[in-house]
């Protein structure tokens, strides 16, 4: 699943090629597509015609497209393997091809999200008063925000009785972080994946959002991760931090750190790869 970087890639591309743009003409081709939008295909591509697309904006994972004129917004669901990509007119319809969307100006370039596995899809929603789409008003604030607070993390994270990566990925608790950057922090901060959370004092946790901040910019500034062709920005192309990743994928290969061979394990129908020199685990699991 696309984790922070990989969809701020994408909202950044939105923002250039298509915020501001007038939309003239939607295509459902694939009613799975717009399942989330309950009135169906037709109805959706009616509602956005004639309207100015705003700014587009993101929460964590979650990337939603407002309607300048009007008190809602597309959401996008990207889910296993959906794109929105940016094309021109006469470019060949991708295989996977779900909904396309033009415009009314002289650009010569239409949106199109296309998702092979189907598990993602477009809906409109109305607006909280806070600007997100109703269904994502629980969402928790991620750490690139400049209004994410520190200091109510803290106190979240040790009111939870739970362990440090469950609560990483807990998106009502703090958002965009998922198994591949959850583990590359917590390498990074020298910290097991079940270490419990009531045992993280101020500057731990601290340090940790440091960690997670600086490698969710490090994979932003090579444009995410992409272990296939399935996570691209608008404009097709694939990210490259999956070069510069320390932890996660690296079953058996030695830490950077101290050259242990770093181990996978099965961990709530995913896996966690640690350093098991590093990150020790709590003597309370061992």
């Amino acid at each position: 699943m696309p984790e922070l970087p990989e969809v701020e890639v994408v909202r950044r591309g939105l923002e250039r090629w298509v915020s501001g743009r007038v939309v003239s003409d939607v295509q459902v081709l694939h009613p799975r597509a717009v399942r989330r939008h309950v009135a169906g295909g037709e109805d959706f591509g009616a509602r956005l015609k004639g309207h100015r697309i705003g700014l587009a904006r993101r929460r964590g994972k979650y990337l939603w497209l407002p309607l300048a004129d009007s008190a809602q917004s597309v959401l996008a669901h990207l889910g296993m393997s959906g794109q929105l990509l940016v094309q021109p007119h006469d470019a060949e319809d991708e295989k996977h091809l779900r909904i396309r969307v033009r415009f009314d100006d002289a650009q010569g370039t239409e949106l199109r999200f296309v998702d092979q596995r189907t598990f993602g899809g477009l809906s409109l929603h109305d607006n909280t008063a806070d600007g997100l789409p109703d269904v994502i008003a629980h969402i928790a604030r991620d750490p690139l925000d400049e209004a994410f607070d520190d200091a109510a993390f803290h106190l979240a994270l040790r009111g939870r009785r739970t362990t440090i990566k469950r609560a990483l990925l807990d998106q009502s608790l703090i958002s965009g972080v998922g198994n591949i950057y959850a583990d590359e922090a917590l390498w990074r901060s020298r910290l097991h994946y079940e270490r419990p959370t009531g045992t993280f004092t101020r500057p731990r946790t601290a340090e940790l959002l440091g960690h997670v901040r600086d490698v969710m910019n490090a994979a932003l500034a090579v444009g995410g991760t992409s272990f296939d062709s399935l996570y691209v920005n608008v404009n097709g192309e694939s990210g490259y931090f999956d070069r510069s990743l320390d932890a996660y994928g690296r079953e058996d290969e030695p830490c950077r750190r101290c050259g242990t061979a770093i181990r996978r394990r099965p961990w709530m129908n995913r896996s966690s790869y640690f350093c098991p020199r590093c990150q020790r685990p709590p003597r309370a699991s061992s």
